[in-house]
Order: structure tokens, then C-alpha cells, then sequence
């Protein structure tokens, strides 16, 4: 979340889209129903379900699923062709002005530099025009065709209400009155907030769906606003932790990168990843790039990262290649891997292509499962009948289970959706022989640095130089971690003035304190100012609201420096006047910024020509994005890769997501619509969390039977009566359920022809109290978002048929 779950009580308009947030997040939808009653604003929910949200929406539009892209793109026509934007947040806020390389160019669905046999685009095309001093070239006027802001108006001229009707089968009356509402809020005193879930990220366009709301708010001025913003609902505590830490496989923590093989010492990587201002006077805060990697690598390897061996770079692992999941499943399916940790996760109930997953898990030698529970995953080699369908005796692979404990038995933060680090208290002892997953992984660790010492090996130095200077070296407890990632002064401290402003062995107050000399050490960045001299920030508890915002400033910690909306600088006119005094966030008293958020930039005075969002190096909100998006710097409607249409109606010959991740193997495992004709689409329900809620006899009681739902309409053709057993297929296997006939779905007309839904709940498996059940994964494809890898789980092809 750019911004956080109270201040969605300040919205004018609260669209949710891409989720469901009555049903998937119940207490945090309170305060969109905050707004409805008590700020009268509009709530409308676009679906292809009429969901539990939609059921107190005051609009509700139905879209097929996987074709977000183009109802949203649908939006900014016509917004731009209505004269419905903040024309001064979009002038002086946005990069509409700057121009765009000659070379770059859009053509029947791809964008310049495409290597198709790659899949991958070269992108050099995609960026601004620069000029003698290495400044990008800007037309104010917006009058040249190379501006973002002309081709913006190009590359979205083709998404008509007619062809958003056509795509997505929304009737045109119901996407006008969504775009007629959502342009109301480009008045400088009206806000829309956008609440976004899976039903966005899970497509393999998922990114680009969000980045073309993104787009829409910026177009509204709505971004950095009190009851605006971009508002990832997160679907459960400790996701958005996942992220801030860099846990995935080419992330470091506080949103660095991994070296790869092309950065071949330090100076080659800094460079690569610390840009140069591209507007003069521009704070560019990645900037500061070397402060927080030097600054990283002494809290990993302490005294051992030494200005003369480049803080230890060279100990670090360089990738080739992203190992998230979709590669690493796809690599043990090909004999390439020996053994697997998995550590919190339970890939056979929740990756998809069920089978390859439980296949590729049978050619390992060993597979650790760290993990309270016990998961489908930790006893893939089991046979249950149709429901896991394998022969043991053939399985050599050789599983060890490490009881960890669950967040209730161990003291700690949670990071939420809106990037509050709230510290919670064991609330009680691990049972048996579980610990917790710090002091499992603190065994794992002494124990492979001992067999290193005794018989040496390849990488044995970067492992025994790390630094482990816990209290318990065998079990950190978790305020030495968190204080680990505030980070610490190593020497004194001074300013440019020579003023003290840390002592040797201080926590620090803030990340402007890290030097990129040696001098300091913080494991995450971001998390700086979390635990100071004043104690853990993160456990604070005051809930005084004295501006009525929700911004209460003394209940928990925010990253950054606990500012609780961010690029909150946008909130205030170039003059430093808020755009909507009643909401006022922060403004300019002539010396200083002063109001009721911490500032985003509180020394750049207005006019100083300091853009609000200055972690762009051009400080602009982009409409066009340089050299990042894996498929376009515009988003454009991809189908998936399972398309019951057959074709794009926008340009046949790039049906789907050119640069999307897709394996040899699993393209062999993608249905057609002659097969499978209808479109099928999981979900989460509120009786159950996730696959780990049916190990509870309550919620068990409450939702006990796996079921699918399906219209009226696909019911009567194909003979199925409510609550019959239904057996719904894929190419890569097929789940028995029970039947749900319901209005909730409806029959939608798209690409001239009908579109069924079957809807399908994703919480049953083999293990646990409730009634065994299939894995809804055995029917997904495996193919991922081209830039997060993140699987398709919302839009992909089934049959059903009556059991």
C-alpha cells in the first residue's frame, strides 16, 4: 500500500478490483464501508463474480476474467478524452512532457526491440531523449508527438467502450458509469482509493494490471493523497515482510538486487544500480544506493567487509537467471536439483500444475520441510486415491519435517499491507519439539560452517566470513534481529558540520545516517528509525488521531521513517498548498513542511524544482516506464495463455504475454477451448484461510466440503442441478466437487461469442479436519507474470461435467 488501511476511510470513491475485500479481508474492509456510510462515497466493485463486496457495492460491473488491462485502459480514454484529469498534478507531477526516444515504437502488439526467440525485449528504445548535459528533453506545451503524453493518447485510442465491451464483456451502460464516477475525483478535492488483491497479481499480465491503475491515479491526482493512492490488500500478516527483506531469489533486503554474473566487481554494480539524476536539481534518492549496500554488507559480514576487498562483494552469489519457484519446479522436474527446504510454504497445495509439482518433488534425494503443520506437501508420497495418485514404493526421495513454531509462540514483527511493523508478544510455548524457524535455521547454519571448517569445499569462505554476533548464537532472539536491521553506528557519526550525531555502538534514528564508508551497518534499510535510543518504535501504542486522517503517527512504526502515506509531497499543489485543504497531509509554512504526515522530502522547498516521487530519478510519476516493465513501457491486453476466445481481438498474430515465463514442458500442458471451453478462476473464501484453516474443526464446521460454482445458464446446458458432484477438468488433471448454481456468475458475451465461469475455492486437500478434497492447483497452468514470475491462477480453461 502506498498508503494504509484507516486512511481508506477518506476515499470519495473506493474501487475494488483485482480482489474481493468483504470476503478475503473482512476487518480491514471496515474502512471501506467507513467511507460509504460516514464520507458517502462511492463504492464500486468490478468481478467476474457478483462477490460479497459487490453485494454492498452502489456499482457493479461483471468482466471476464484476464482482461483487466483493457477496462482500465478503457478508463484513462476516457478520462483523457473527457478532459477529466488534474491537468497541473499531470503537468507538473508526471512525466507527460518528457519525449520519447525516435526509435521506439508500438507495432500489431509489440513493442520495439522484441527477440522472439528470446521472448525478451531489448529495451533501449524504451527511454527518454536526452540532451547535451545529460538531461531528459521536455515539451511543455505537450504539443510533440514524441511527448509521453501524445503517445499515451495513441497507444490507448483503441480501447473504445465498444472494445471494452467486446473483451472484457462488460456492457458499455456499466463501464461508462464506473468511468463517469472514477472521473469525479479528478477534482483536486476528490479522491479515489483502488484496493487491488490476488484477482490483479495472479494473472501473467499481473504486473502491468496494476500499473495501469497506477497510471489512472496519477492521471486523477490522486497518488500521495489522503484517501487515494495504490493499495495492495495483502493476503495475509508478513507478505509485504517477505518483500521488504528480499526473499525472493534475486532480492536483497530493502528493495536492493542481487548482483548478477554482468556485474563483475563492485564499481560495475554500483554503477548499474545507483542513476543519475534525468531533471536538473532532481533528488534521486537511489542515489544513495552505495550507503545502504555497504551499509548491508557490514551487518553480513561485519569487521570481515573491508573497504580493500570491496566490503566482501565478491562473497556474494551472482545469478545468470531469476530461481524463483516456476524455475526451480522446472529445473527438479528436469533432474537438476538433489534437495529442497521448504520453509513455510506448501507448493503441492498452492503452486500450480498439482501433478508436475508432486512429480518433480518424487525425483529428489532429499526434501526438509519446515513447517507447524503437517501440509500436503510434507506427505506428497502418499497415495489418496484420485486426490494424490502416486505409488510410494517408487518415491526415493527422503523428507525430513522441523516442527517450527507459528507467530502466536515466539515474540516478533509483523509488517502489514500498509507497511506498519506492529511488534506482538509470545502469546504462548511452542508444543513438543518445535522451534521457532530462527533457531532451526541457526542449526542448519553452525552445522554446514563446522563440515566447512573440517573438510573445506567449494563456497566455504562466504559463509564462514559471515557475521553471527548474537547473545545465543543457537537461538537470535528476535530484538537482536530487529535491531540488526535498524543498524547500528560503527564509528562516531558527524554531520557536514561536524556536529555528533551518533555515537560508536548507537542505534541509528534514521536511514540519512549511513555512510557507504564503513561506518555503519543495517541489514534493511527501509527498516531504519524502527528500534532507536528510544526503544522499539515498532511496539508503540498510542492511537491519537488529532487530524481525524487515521494517520496516528504513535500506533506502531511505518517504513519509510514512519510515514504513513507515501510520495505525500504530491498531496500539496508546486506552491506547497495542499490540493484539498480539508485532508491536508503536509504543506509548506514558508521555512518548512509542516501537517500531519511525516514529510516525504522536507528539505526541498517548492519551486526548488524537486519532484514529489523521488525514487524515480526524474522524480515524475511515469506514464511511460523506462527501462522496467518486461513487456511494454504502456500496458496493452495480452489474453492468457489459456484464452476462450482463441485469439487477440486487438492483434492476432501476439495472442498473449510476448516476454511471460513459459517452460518447453508446460507448454505442452496448455489447453485449447475445443477441450476445455470454459474459463476457470480461484478464489479464497471467509470461512477458510488459504489450504492452513482446514486443520481447524471450526472452519472445518463452517465451509467442510470443497464445492465449484457456475451460472444458471452453464448448469441447465450441461445438465447439473445444485449440490450435484461435478468432476471439473484441465489439461493437467481434473478435482471432483460439489455444484453451487448461482446467479453470482453470469454468462458474459466477449469476442462475439458466450464466456462461462466456474468459480473455484481453493482450500481443500488431503490433509486436515475438513472432508478430503482435491487441490484446486491440479487444474493450473504453469506459466508466470513476466516480471514478478507470480503463477496465472485467475483465467485459465476447464470442462465440467456432471460426475
Amino acid at each position: 500500500m502506498t498508503n494504509h488501511w484507516v486512511d481508506i476511510k477518506n476515499a470519495n470513491v473506493v474501487m475494488v478490483m483485482g480482489g474481493n475485500a468483504a470476503e478475503a479481508h473482512p476487518v480491514g474492509f471496515r474502512w471501506a464501508m467507513e467511507a460509504k456510510n460516514n464520507n458517502d462515497a462511492t463504492l464500486i466493485v468490478v468481478d467476474p463474480r457478483f462477490t460479497r463486496t459487490a453485494s454492498v457495492a452502489d456499482i457493479y460491473a461483471p468482466i471476464r476474467s484476464g482482461t483487466d488491462i483493457t477496462f482500465l485502459s478503457g478508463v484513462i480514454l476516457y478520462l483523457i478524452s473527457n478532459n477529466k484529469i488534474n491537468a497541473e498534478y499531470v503537468k507538473h507531477y508526471t512525466n507527460a512532457a518528457l519525449l520519447v526516444r525516435d526509435d521506439f515504437s508500438f507495432d500489431d502488439g509489440l513493442f520495439s526491440g522484441y527477440d522472439a526467440e528470446k521472448r525478451q525485449y531489448d529495451k533501449t528504445s524504451w527511454n527518454y531523449q536526452f540532451d547535451e548535459n545529460g538531461y531528459a528533453r521536455r515539451d511543455d506545451t505537450l504539443t510533440d508527438p514524441r511527448c509521453v503524453w501524445n503517445l499515451l493518447k495513441e497507444h490507448v485510442s483503441r480501447y473504445t467502450p465498444e472494445m471494452v465491451e467486446h473483451i472484457c464483456g462488460t456492457p458499455q451502460a456499466d463501464f461508462l458509469k464506473v468511468c463517469e464516477v472514477l472521473a469525479s475525483t479528478s477534482a483536486a478535492d476528490r479522491t479515489t482509493t483502488f484496493l487491488y488483491a490476488l484477482g490483479w497479481t495472479q494473472h501473467s499480465v499481473g504486473s502491468q494490471n496494476i500499473r495501469t491503475m497506477a497510471m489512472i491515479q496519477l492521471l486523477l491526482g490522486n497518488m500521495g493523497m489522503a484517501g487515494g493512492g495504490v493499495n495492495a490488500l495483502r493476503g495475509h500478516s508478513n507478505i509485504q515482510g517477505l518483500t521488504d527483506l528480499g526473499l525472493l531469489s534475486t532480492s536483497l533486503p530493502g528493495y536492493l538486487t542481487l548482483p548478477s554474473e554482468k556485474h563483475a566487481d563492485l564499481q560495475t554494480y554500483l554503477a548499474a544500480n545507483t542513476p543519475e539524476a534525468t531533471l536538473p536539481g532532481q533528488v534521486n534518492y537511489w542515489g544513495n544506493y552505495p550507503k545502504f549496500f555497504v551499509s548491508l554488507m557490514k551487518a553480513f559480514y561485519g569487521d570481515d567487509a573491508q573497504k580493500e576487498n570491496n566490503w566482501g562483494y565478491d562473497w556474494l552469489p551472482k545469478w545468470d537467471q531469476a530461481y524463483d519457484v516456476l524455475k526451480y519446479f522446472d529445473m527438479m522436474d528436469r533432474n537438476k536439483v538433489s534437495g529442497y527446504i521448504c520453509q513455510g510454504f506448501n507448493p503441492v497445495a498452492s503452486f500450480p500444475d498439482k501433478n508436475k509439482i508432486v512429480a518433480s518433488l518424487s525425483k529428489l534425494k532429499y526434501l526438509v520441510i519446515i513447517d507447524p503443520l503437517v501440509t500436503e506437501t510434507s506427505n506428497f508420497w502418499q497415495n489418496h486415491g484420485e486426490m494424490n495418485d502416486v505409488n510410494p514404493a517408487a518415491i526415493q526421495t527422503e523428507v525430513f519435517r522441523l516442527p517450527s513454531t507459528c507467530f502466536a509462540e515466539e515474540d516478533g514483527s509483523i509488517a502489514n499491507s500498509g507497511r506498519w511493523l506492529q511488534w506482538h508478544w509470545k502469546g504462548a510455548d511452542a508444543p513438543g519439539e518445535a522451534r521457532n524457524d530462527g533457531e532451526i535455521l541457526a542449526g542448519i547454519y553452525h552445522k554446514i560452517r563446522e563440515l566447512y571448517r573440517t573438510e573445506g569445499g567449494k563456497g566455504a569462505e562466504p559463509l564462514l566470513k559471515m557475521g553471527w554476533h548474537y547473545e545465543q548464537p543457537d537461538h537470535p532472539e528476535s530484538e537482536e534481529v530487529a535491531k540488526e536491521n535498524n543498524g547500528y553506528a560503527l564509528e562516531d557519526l558527524f554531520d557536514t558540520n561536524g556536529n555528533l550525531v551518533a555515537k560508536k555502538g548507537q542505534l541509528l534514528d534514521s536511514f540519512a545516517q549511513l555512510r557507504d564508508d564503513g561506518s555503519t551497518a543495517s541489514a534493511c534499510w527501509i527498516y531504519t528509525g524502527s528500534w532507536t535510543t528510544k526503544g522499539n518504535q515498532m511496539a508503540n501504542r498510542d492511537n491519537a488521531d488529532p487530524s481525524g486522517l487515521g494517520n496516528t503517527l504513535g500506533w506502531a512504526w511505518a517504513w519509510p521513517l514512519n510515514r504513513r502515506i507515501l510520495y505525500n509531497r504530491a498531496s500539496a499543489d508546486p506552491q506547497g498548498n495542499p490540493w484539498d485543504a480539508k485532508r491536508m497531509l503536509i504543506k509548506w509554512n514558508g521555512v518548512k513542511w509542516v501537517g500531519n504526515d511525516i514529510p516525504d522530502y522536507n528539505t526541498a522547498a517548492p519551486g526548488s524544482g524537486v519532484g514529489p516521487f523521488i525514487m524515480q530519478q526524474e522524480g515524475l510519476g511515469r506514464l511511460f516506464a523506462i527501462n522496467k516493465m518486461a513487456e511494454g513501457p504502456f500496458p496493452e491486453h495480452y489474453e492468457p495463455f489459456e484464452t476462450p476466445l482463441g485469439t487477440n481481438p486487438l492483434h492476432p498474430k501476439v495472442v498473449s504475454n510476448p516476454a511471460a515465463r513459459l517452460y518447453e514442458a508446460d507448454a505442452k500442458r496448455m489447453g485449447k477451448r475445443h477441450e476445455f471451453p470454459y474459463v476457470g478462476t480461484t478464489y479464497r473464501l471467509t470461512e477458510h484461510f488459504h489450504t492452513w484453516t482446514k486443520h481447524s474443526r471450526l472452519n472445518a464446521i463452517a465451509q467442510p466440503e470443497q464445492f465449484v460454482e457456475i451460472s444458471e445458464a452453464l448448469a441447465k446446458a450441461k445438465g447439473i442441478s445444485n449440490g450435484d458432484r461435478v468432476k471439473v477438468s484441465s489439461k493437467r488433471g481434473f478435482i471432483r466437487a460439489v455444484a453451487v448454481v448461482t446467479p453470482r456468475l453470469q454468462t458474459l458475451k466477449a469476442g462475439g461469442q458466450e464466456v462461462e465461469t466456474v468459480g473455484i475455492p481453493l482450500h481443500w486437500g488431503f490433509e486436515g479436519a475438513a472432508r478430503k478434497g482435491y487441490l484446486a492447483n491440479t487444474l493450473t497452468p504453469s506459466v508466470g507474470d513476466a516480471n514478478s514470475q507470480t503463477p496465472e491462477y485467475k483465467a485459465f480453461l476447464v470442462n465440467i461435467e456432471k460426475a
